[in-house]
């Protein structure tokens, strides 16, 4: 995580409008809270230990709808496929507020030592793997779980509705399975009857320290695209490298190519990108030069014109190179989840809550080149999305990643993460009119 800087505050006045506002429910939710700290942590150790991949979210989908339904609300399930939400709906009328959580995991094998780490098998693109929650996404749950409970027991002083949406799939799919995570809960209608007014969501995020909130206004995190280039050239023996066309040369030139875009061609002093290639795949014996070879990777961008630019930079080098080579080269570039963009009213109109929850622990956060699909709800609703540190302090700079097999959370940190998202909530719902 790049450094952080302490935001700058100068919103006194909102903030004290929104303590009074919020004050009939502020230190109740604050109390309740800490109550309910040991149950939330048995329902993310289990969460932990049961990871499943993305859109095979079946076992956790029943567990949450379970533990809804046990709370009292009334979950619709299979929404954009395994996905789970719930409204609540409070004793006086007024807006109605989304709280948002993911619930898939990642193949990848767990390396924490941990007495509840995960076991898991999975498949993955057809091959057998081991599933842990790297992400996180199992605090997520815990933690809006227990948002849903505490709001839940507090209806009667509740104003107007909170929809509390677990979404499959924020990793990504197969492209054959497109769509998926929140585009298809969108399409289910997770958003409608009754139509959210505005969203809110939270992650974890290692290096960041434990309770504090990361916050920003506008962009965020980065668009994120997927591309595939198939490099032909012509087969032969490796001991006559001049009889054919090597796929596998061309390649290298294309990787290297690709790298001179963001370094030499587009103006990153006005917005930052990354093309990153992540796979090559070519050939099958040591003496034969093949007739193709596959590259794929990933472009993060923040700006919607910069992002078509190199788009168009990405075909051209590849194509360009391979022709000068004696071969052909087809580009496909698949768009991903669009700009992580926290709407800057609502922004400006929560941070009196989020500083009144983290106190000197309120952050404001560079942008970051992960993505997420967070963003799509924020293209059809007023969003903000923010960071839970959760690495002791001790450890920031040092500790492993989010993916990571080695990714740990300090659970220390979770009642902050549901105290963030309760206040927001609710001091959304009684400031909103």
């Amino acid at each position: 995580m790049r450094k952080l800087a302490v935001a700058a505050l100068l919103l006194l006045p909102a903030l004290a409008q929104a303590q009074s506002t919020a004050s009939p429910l502020a230190a109740e939710i604050d109390r309740r809270a800490a109550a309910i700290e040991q149950e939330m942590l048995a329902w993310r150790r289990h969460l932990h230990q049961n990871p499943e991949l993305s859109n095979r979210e079946t076992q956790t989908a029943a567990y949450v709808a379970e533990k809804l339904r046990s709370f009292g609300l009334t979950p619709t399930t299979g929404v954009g496929r395994n996905g789970v939400v719930a409204t609540l709906q409070g004793a006086m009328p007024g807006p109605v507020v989304a709280l948002r959580s993911d619930m898939d995991a990642l193949p990848v094998a767990e390396a924490t030592g941990l007495p509840f780490a995960s076991t898991a098998r999975g498949e993955y693109e057809g091959r057998p793997v081991d599933v842990m929650h790297a992400c996180g996404h199992d605090t997520h749950m815990a933690m809006l779980l227990a948002t849903a409970r505490i709001l839940t027991d507090l209806r009667p002083q509740l104003r107007g509705s909170v929809k509390f949406v677990f979404q499959p799939a924020e990793e990504g799919v197969p492209r054959a399975e497109e769509p998926a995570g929140a585009e298809l809960m969108i399409r289910d209608g997770a958003l409608r009857n009754p139509d959210v007014n505005a969203i809110f969501g939270l992650h974890v995020f290692a290096n960041i320290p434990t309770g504090a909130i990361g916050w920003r206004s506008g962009s965020m995190l980065a668009a994120a695209d997927q591309y595939e280039i198939i490099v032909r050239g012509r087969q032969t023996h490796g001991a006559n490298p001049w009889a054919g066309i090597d796929p596998i040369v061309i390649g290298s030139q294309i990787v290297l190519g690709l790298q001179t875009i963001v370094s030499r061609q587009v103006n990153t002093a006005a917005e930052p990108a990354i093309i990153t290639v992540g796979q090559f795949e070519s050939g099958t014996r040591n003496n034969i030069i093949p007739d193709t070879a596959r590259l794929v990777g990933t472009i993060r961008t923040f700006d919607e014109a910069m992002r078509k630019d190199i788009h168009a930079r990405v075909t051209r080098t590849a194509t360009s190179i391979a022709a000068a080579a004696g071969g052909s080269a087809t580009v496909q570039i698949d768009l991903g989840y669009p700009v992580t963009v926290n709407n800057p009213q609502l922004t400006r109109q929560m941070m009196p809550t989020l500083q009144r929850v983290a106190g000197d622990k309120l952050v404001e956060v560079t942008r970051n080149t992960v993505a997420e699909d967070f963003s799509r709800f924020q293209q059809q609703v007023p969003g903000m999305f923010v960071f839970l540190g959760i690495t002791p302090p001790a450890q920031v700079g040092t500790a492993a990643a989010n993916h990571s097999p080695q990714f740990m959370v300090d659970e220390a940190a979770l009642v902050t993460g549901v105290r963030t998202l309760a206040h927001l909530a609710a001091d959304y719902l009684f400031s909103s009119r």
